[in-house]
């Protein structure tokens, strides 16, 4: 029991802004990789990835071709976002609806991937890219952050 209390008052002490660093950068990683896997070049994408979104990634109510566009863009653009700590509250809430898209309509059954995903953006939903970041600096999201009422 004493190495467990040990352990835990260690982990307890972890500073907020690595936590969110380390969430921030896995999910960057994550989607962002996925993002050049469609891609040529900077941002051409590939005959292969629309015929992807054609076929196995079909959505309802959303071309083919415009959900390419959108799911490849929003995959650098959101990333970049999170790691370069600019509004990543809205980087991880993109992030997040891809990942509810993803779940309800391309693979339902992959759900315990897609949760760990979230599990990575909702710390930074919940608390910004924490304080050493533009968001921070720029006064953006100063007041919102470690339980803080806006104030």
């Amino acid at each position: 029991m004493n190495l467990y209390k040990y352990l835990a008052s260690r982990a307890s002490a972890l500073p907020e802004g690595l936590l969110l660093l380390v969430a921030r950068l896995g999910a960057a990683a994550v989607f962002f990789a996925s993002g050049r896997t469609k891609v040529k070049g900077f941002l051409t994408i590939t005959d292969s990835a629309y015929q992807l979104f054609d076929s196995e990634y079909k959505l309802p109510l959303v071309s083919p071709w415009l959900a390419a566009h959108l799911a490849t863009y929003s995959e650098h653009f959101f990333p970049l976002l999170l790691v370069l700590r600019l509004f990543a509250r809205v980087g991880a809430l993109g992030l997040l609806g891809m990942t509810a898209v993803i779940e309800i309509f391309v693979y339902p059954d992959a759900w315990p991937t897609h949760l760990s995903w979230a599990g990575l953006m909702l710390p930074i939903l919940a608390r910004g890219a924490g304080a050493v970041s533009l968001d921070w600096m720029l006064g953006i999201d100063r007041g919102y952050s470690k339980g803080s009422q806006g104030r």
